[in-house]
């Protein structure tokens, strides 16, 4: 689609803007006042320095949206060639072999699907640890740069030139992607709808105005959209700063604002009983949680529970001569106190002591109720999550995958073993990601389908 007259005219003008170093034209000026800090500083007594400060700071911004909106389409361009072309990621295609049959029975359709599947994936991994960022972060760019694209050309645009901010233009890929696929014509009007609106409102405002202009031209009712969004309902875990954790749940309103609603009833009589001191706030969240971990928000109540835990304490710590933190599996660092309530309370744990000065394994306890296998549970200490790249799933929901597979001589050891998620170990298995050890130093390294060593990286805790 072709940028309308009146955006053109506001791109001319913005090409200058775009330079940090432009200035307005002015018969006065020297050779001398061509970059803002030389310029700034020769105008702070005249007044005239914000001026200038703020011209150059929205032509670093215009660049910085170019450049940004670049990446998601360079992001998205990858994506697409992975999926069109899987041989550089997955390797090469056995279906096209005359003799070639599935070990699994599945016809060659499915196998190719599969191959695409694991190729973007692959891809979108390698992409994730060039750029320091989430696979998760990488995919949404891909798709919202597809999105755009596909469904709202107008904002696509505007926000390769610089005009819409990434924020604004998430909030439209976003709201598009709900748009049937079989809808191009309510496309068409949202795009126009909100086009104007994503360049000169704030995040905040502009995700309002776009949720209200896709109420207005979305093809289906209220109650069939409602009914499909009902099954992406999901609960999620969120480590924090200082022993503390969020859990966000998403599900349909009417339960999560009943759900609210009694919990705040109940703070509010349990803030009006004599000698409570805690504040309203802070007896919702003690209300629901004590719902969810005991049925009742009877303190004497969860005081008697008792959790079942994996922590890591050192041993000077447990013995209370410390208070060198301890690690709560799949957490992080806690506090020493917490460590010894849990160590005490606990009916169900494996209790880890390590040394207080070196760090190394004194003892794992071996009389835990379901106990792992003692392999698996060094594994689990050696590497409490993931190996996977940028990973940080808990060892205990990982398969423990063999390196060399078991199949081609590997060995059922610790130097030939270690923790993977379902997707890494997909990866591993299905695509040209290799991991590889150094059998004289113990190093282990991944190398990716475009040939970048990258190390394993340690646990972040």
């Amino acid at each position: 689609m072709s940028i309308s007259a009146n955006m053109e005219a506001d791109l001319e003008w913005r090409a200058d803007l775009a330079d940090p170093y432009f200035l307005p034209a002015d018969d006065s000026s020297d050779d001398e006042l061509t970059h803002p800090d030389v310029a700034v500083a020769a105008l702070e007594s005249s007044g005239e320095a914000h001026t200038v400060a703020v011209t150059a700071l929205e032509g670093l911004s215009i660049r910085a949206r170019v450049l940004i909106a670049d990446e998601y389409a360079a992001i998205a361009t990858i994506m697409t060639d992975a999926a069109a072309c899987p041989d550089p990621w997955v390797g090469p295609d056995p279906t096209q072999d005359p003799a070639w049959r599935d070990p699994q029975g599945r016809p060659a359709v499915k196998v190719r699907a599969e191959r695409r599947n694991i190729a973007v994936r692959a891809a979108a991994l390698d992409i994730a640890v060039r750029l320091g960022m989430s696979e998760f972060a990488v995919r949404t760019r891909a798709s919202h740069a597809d999105t755009l694209r596909e469904r709202c050309p107008r904002v696509w645009n505007a926000f390769r030139a610089g005009l819409v901010s990434a924020q604004n233009a998430t909030t439209v890929a976003q709201q598009a992607a709900s748009f049937p696929d079989d809808a191009p014509e309510a496309w068409a009007r949202f795009d126009e709808a909100v086009a104007t609106a994503a360049r000169t409102l704030s995040p905040g405002k502009f995700r309002v105005r776009a949720r209200v202009a896709r109420e207005r031209v979305h093809p289906e009712s209220v109650e069939l959209r409602h009914q499909r969004a009902a099954e992406d309902r999901n609960a999620w875990f969120q480590a924090d700063h200082d022993g503390m954790a969020t859990l966000t749940v998403f599900g349909p309103v009417e339960k999560v604002l009943a759900a609210h609603d009694r919990a705040d009833a109940q703070a509010r009589h349990l803030r009006a009983q004599p000698g409570e001191e805690r504040t309203l706030a802070q007896l919702r969240a003690d209300v629901l949680l004590d719902l969810m971990t005991t049925g009742t928000i009877d303190e004497a109540e969860t005081r008697r529970r008792r959790p079942s835990v994996a922590i890591t304490v050192p041993v000077m710590t447990l013995l209370g001569l410390d208070d060198e933190p301890a690690t709560l599996d799949g957490y992080g660092p806690i506090d020493s106190e917490t460590a010894r309530r849990l160590a005490g309370e606990a009916t169900s744990w494996v209790r880890i002591l390590t040394h207080p000065i070196s760090g190394t394994v004194l003892d794992v306890d071996r009389t835990t109720y379901r106990v792992p296998k003692a392999l698996r549970r060094w594994l689990g200490v050696r590497d409490p999550v993931c190996i996977g790249p940028g990973c940080t799933r808990p060892a205990r929901t990982c398969d423990i995958d063999h390196r060399i597979d078991w199949q081609y001589g590997g060995a059922t050891a610790d130097t030939n073993l270690g923790p993977l998620c379902e997707p890494h170990h997909v990866i591993k298995s299905k695509s040209r990601w290799t991991l590889y050890r150094d059998e004289m130093t113990g190093a282990t390294w991944w190398v990716t389908p475009t040939a970048l060593d990258l190390p394993i990286e340690p646990a972040p805790w």
